[in-house]
């Protein structure tokens, strides 16, 4: 039954909507149109790595490119709700690998013990056509965010930002989009200089989540959703990978991975069966990590 419920979900993404389908959530489709505002378009390649090879290839790249300038030292920490229909639409695009898949999220950069209602976040779709990814975004107060996609209501907004604010208005509506997962965890960032201009370079670690209890600033327990000894490096890049990246991370056997952040919290909190995309945790139990959330920690 579940294998035909995937294949409802595939048949209905691929072929084209009928009028009817205009009156529900399927209509969300129509939505793919790119954006010209906030617009990132890359082609983005993830690794998954031991923590002791981040270390080893983040010292690499200190040397051959520029560290974001809003990453320090220690690396700074990205919290995220994901919002889905009840049946996970979003979740299976990603999982049966669609050509045309998205995501909506609600994105914060920095401690979010510290966030109020006036907080600066960002609204996303993130899709991906055909290779490219691309990202979609505005700034909004947090009150507003949860406004536009908890409450489903216009919100106050420059003359710019219409056009988009009212995609994912129309999205959340039309597709009862709700949230579904939150996931957190620690980037370090680089970026390319000279010939390399337009790569990126992250490295995230401690890469928790949770269910429940969406808001960004609850002081909610989280759990790993990924073992404490794994890192996931993601280079992203305009138009090519240089030859020094792709000879260094040939040269370390390094495996492309297809793993989203937002599938494997999906998972690992059992709201989907695990599917062979899962990283598994066999190598460390995974627990809470509710200290670790914290600055001073």
């Amino acid at each position: 039954m579940l294998r035909r419920f995937r294949r409802q979900i595939v048949s209905r993404s691929q072929s084209p909507e009928p009028a009817a389908a205009l009156a529900d959530g399927d209509a969300g489709h129509r939505l793919r149109a790119p954006s010209a505002l906030h617009a990132f378009n890359r082609y983005e390649i993830k690794y998954l790595i031991d923590s002791d090879q981040a270390d080893d290839l983040r010292a690499e790249m200190e040397r051959r490119l520029d560290r974001d300038r809003h990453c320090p030292e220690e690396g700074y920490s990205i919290w995220s709700v994901y919002y889905d229909t009840r049946r996970l639409r979003f979740y299976w695009e990603k999982i049966e690998g669609l050509k045309f898949r998205r995501k909506l999220r609600v994105r914060h950069y920095g401690d979010r013990f510290s966030i109020d209602e006036r907080t600066p976040v960002f609204v996303e779709i993130k899709q991906r056509i055909n290779r490219v990814t691309q990202k979609r975004r505005v700034s909004l107060p947090y009150a507003d965010a949860l406004g536009l996609c908890d409450d489903r209501r216009m919100v106050e907004h420059e003359p710019s930002q219409r056009a988009f604010l009212e995609e994912v208005l129309d999205l959340v509506s039309r597709l009862d989009l709700r949230a579904t997962a939150m996931t957190g965890y620690t980037r370090h960032a680089y970026m390319g200089r000279d010939a390399d201009v337009g790569l990126r370079v992250t490295f995230d670690r401690r890469i928790r989540g949770r269910d429940r209890d969406f808001h960004l600033g609850a002081d909610a327990e989280n759990r790993l959703i990924v073992p404490p000894r794994k890192a996931i490096m993601e280079v992203k890049a305009n138009e090519r990978v240089p030859y020094w990246l792709t000879d260094l991370t040939a040269a370390r056997n390094l495996q492309v991975v297809r793993v989203s952040k937002y599938c494997q919290g999906v998972e690992a909190y059992g709201l989907a069966p695990r599917s062979i995309f899962h990283i598994p945790d066999h190598d460390h139990a995974l627990g809470r990590d509710r200290s670790m959330d914290h600055p001073e920690a």
